[in-house]
């Protein structure tokens, strides 16, 4: 797999490009990165950072989706989570795009999260995991919650129980 980190370009042309907030600019667009890993075999994960990248991304996306074999993950940080100080892609509209997707295309949605060495970091609460699960529910694709992998230990039974509440 390899993931890619998009959002929309901070000026003209406005198209998605491959980039991390703060940096609203790159010299890769998201049409040039999928032409290189079409090449590949290896399966993409999209990780976006704002909703405005999603639908032109998905737009450029569409012929990857339809190889068979080649696994489409498609991320986003739909909640606040512990220690988040970034705001969330809105859930709603994120998933009402989404989900229109075909049903082999993994829907990765997370929290936003923060993590400060030699302080006692709080990890993901249950009205935290309560408000995924509901996200989730009714959702037909497989999905797979990434964490921060810092706040494990003191999550671990908020973050089994979410898992446990779903076969997919």
């Amino acid at each position: 797999m390899i993931e890619a980190d998009v959002t929309i370009r901070g000026h003209d042309p406005k198209e998605p490009i491959m980039a991390h907030p703060p940096d609203t600019d790159s010299d890769i667009t998201l049409k040039k990165w999928l032409e290189n890993v079409k090449t590949s075999n290896k399966g993409i994960k999209l990780d976006f950072k704002s909703l405005e990248a999603v639908s032109p991304s998905l737009a450029l996306l569409e012929a990857m989706l339809a190889e068979p074999g080649r696994p489409v993950w498609i991320n986003a940080d739909i909640l606040t989570g512990p220690g988040g100080q970034n705001r969330p892609v809105d859930a709603q509209a994120f998933l009402s795009v989404v989900t229109a997707l075909p049903a082999q295309t993994v829907l990765s949605l997370g929290w936003t999260t923060g993590w400060t060495a030699g302080t006692n970091n709080s990890g993901y609460s249950w009205d935290m995991v309560h408000m995924m699960e509901e996200k989730c529910r009714d959702l037909k694709h497989p999905v797979t919650f990434p964490v921060r992998a810092a706040l494990l230990a003191q999550s671990f039974s908020q973050l089994s129980w979410l898992l446990q509440q779903s076969d997919r």
